[in-house]
């Protein structure tokens, strides 16, 4: 219920009841996870991808580890994933099924979240669409990537969070079984932690939301305990996957020495990318103008709308702020500042939060106008009172308002982030196969080492190739590019896929063969060195 007489209205639970009222609050979260994964499903990319998407291909089929900061719950969710889906299709293609179900998942979780905060089953569908149609969620959900399964793990944390607020706030006191809530959030965030590193940014708000919500709950000793215990351990026993199969249980594909405690250190802290944020100050007028326009490519219309909608909430919701402004703020602040590779992805966090923001806005806008009770009971034809039915068409409209920007877009919005015609990296990797040398090596670098591995270690394809990436070289301490071709040349065929200008570079020393119709890799053979003029 919402006490009106409060500046912080207590969170709303339950459904109203009434078989055909409940039915249609389960089924709302349900409708929304289907709609959205029968939109992704036909712009599914149809197989292997270049870069992180092929070895988020490569790597959970294989139970491996994966790049910094090692995302290990993705991993095992992967590897199951892989297995259970089989009758769908090749492992790339299971990879990128996964992201789907992810993505669409928290679609639906969002209309739970939003059904709680507002009560109105309208808006909190509209809210999961709008989620959902964004177009960076829906690119996500079109190939493997880990950041899929850090947004659904991010909208269970919050929705869990949100459900023992309202049953610790209850208005007749604390509910049994409130504090199974808050344990719960504490083993998601645990998973979420051990899944993306930016989950960590999500720890200073939820510190803050617990102590609003309980400003005694440091004095209970027992449920801190086992909410740490929930968080901090679950964490670890995923993290053990990392020097599990880097070391005793070795797995093909192992990125770095995560075996080692120093090795171990080196990926989940993600030590070698840290030279990667820029100074705050440095083009800070371009960098907020990107995020501006990021918040329009995304949300069109409702952007506008967004920091009026953060306000609203900072006031009326004041607890619910504590939970998502800080990670809303120190999420676009640490994209805005990393300089490495694609970083749209770290905003589907601050998406999910800024959706939840204008559900409530919408939600509290109609209470204020209407009066309402907490929730509108849906009665059978007949039951009902005309103001509240009115009142109820006035919800649809609004939800229906909410969600029309996205809807309109959702055309050109898949058309956009249709990936399921891009062949183009399982072109180049049947080709570049079917080119090589028995017994080749072939020195890449990342964007086409991830394929590669995925075309020699998960289909068992030219397992007579060796691939050095430049991670290779580290960890196997090879020394430069040309200490790798010295190695091998003359004893193996030697083949280079290397950026133009190192290309060009090592011409001066080696001659290269090039290869033709791989389309634009760059892929060379080392046939020999340099002979020194007169």
């Amino acid at each position: 219920m919402v006490s009106r007489g409060s500046a912080e209205p207590v969170v709303r639970d339950g459904a109203p009841t009434g078989t055909l009222a409940g039915g249609l609050w389960v089924a709302g979260p349900a409708f929304v996870a289907v709609l959205a994964l029968a939109l992704v499903w036909p712009t599914l990319l149809p197989g292997v991808g270049f870069w992180d998407t092929a070895e988020f291909q490569a790597v959970p089929p294989l139970l491996g580890t994966l790049h910094p900061t090692g995302f290990p719950a993705y991993a095992l969710l992967g590897w199951l994933a892989s297995v259970v889906l089989q009758p769908f299709g090749a492992p790339a293609y299971r990879m990128n099924i996964l992201s789907a179900l992810c993505v669409a998942a928290a679609a639906g979780v969002t209309v739970i979240l939003v059904r709680q905060l507002t009560g109105r089953l309208a808006i909190a569908v509209a809210a999961g669409v709008v989620l959902f149609l964004t177009p960076i969620a829906w690119k996500i959900a079109t190939h493997a990537d880990a950041h899929a399964l850090h947004l659904l793990l991010l909208a269970i944390v919050f929705a869990l969070l949100v459900g023992w607020e309202s049953r610790a706030r209850a208005v007749d006191g604390p509910r049994p079984g409130a504090d199974r809530w808050l344990v719960a959030a504490a083993g998601a965030y645990g998973v979420a932690v051990a899944n993306h590193s930016l989950a960590l940014l999500a720890a200073p708000g939820i510190g803050l939301f617990v102590l609003a919500v309980e400003p005694g709950i440091l004095g209970r000793r027992g449920l801190v305990a086992r909410c740490v215990g929930a968080g901090l351990g679950i964490a670890a026993i995923l993290y053990l996957e990392l020097p599990l199969r880097a070391g005793p249980f070795r797995a093909p594909l192992v990125y770095g020495h995560p075996e080692t405690l120093a090795g171990f250190a080196y990926v989940v802290f993600g030590q070698q990318f840290h030279g990667d944020l820029a100074s705050p100050l440095r083009d800070l007028g371009p960098r907020l103008g990107s995020l501006v326009d990021f918040a329009a490519g995304q949300l069109g219309g409702l952007a506008a709308v967004l920091p009026l909608a953060g306000v609203w909430v900072a006031m009326r919701r004041w607890r619910y702020a504590l939970l998502t402004v800080p990670t809303f703020v120190m999420t676009c602040s640490f994209a805005v500042l990393y300089e490495n590779a694609d970083i749209a992805r770290y905003y589907l966090g601050p998406l999910l939060i800024g959706v939840t923001w204008l559900a409530i806005l919408a939600g509290d806008l109609l209470d204020l106008a209407g009066d309402l009770p907490s929730r509108i009971r849906v009665r059978a034809p007949g039951g009902g009172s005309p103001s509240a039915l009115g009142l109820l068409a006035l919800e649809v409209v609004v939800a229906a308002t909410f969600v029309a920007p996205a809807t309109l877009a959702a055309g050109a919005t898949a058309r956009t982030v249709d990936e399921s015609r891009d062949t183009a990296a399982q072109r180049w990797l049947d080709t570049t196969l079917g080119v090589l040398a028995p017994n080749a090596v072939v020195i890449s670098w990342w964007s086409y080492s991830t394929p590669l591995w995925y075309a020699r270690d998960v289909e068992g394809r030219r397992t007579d190739i060796t691939i050095i990436d430049d991670r290779t070289r580290l960890d196997l301490d090879l020394g430069d590019v040309s200490s790798v071709i010295d190695k091998y040349l003359g004893k193996r065929p030697v083949y280079l896929i290397r950026l133009p200008a190192e290309t060009d570079l090592l011409a001066r020393t080696y001659r290269f063969l090039p290869i033709p119709d791989v389309m634009d890799s760059g892929l060379v053979q080392v046939v020999g060195r340099q002979v020194a003029g007169p």
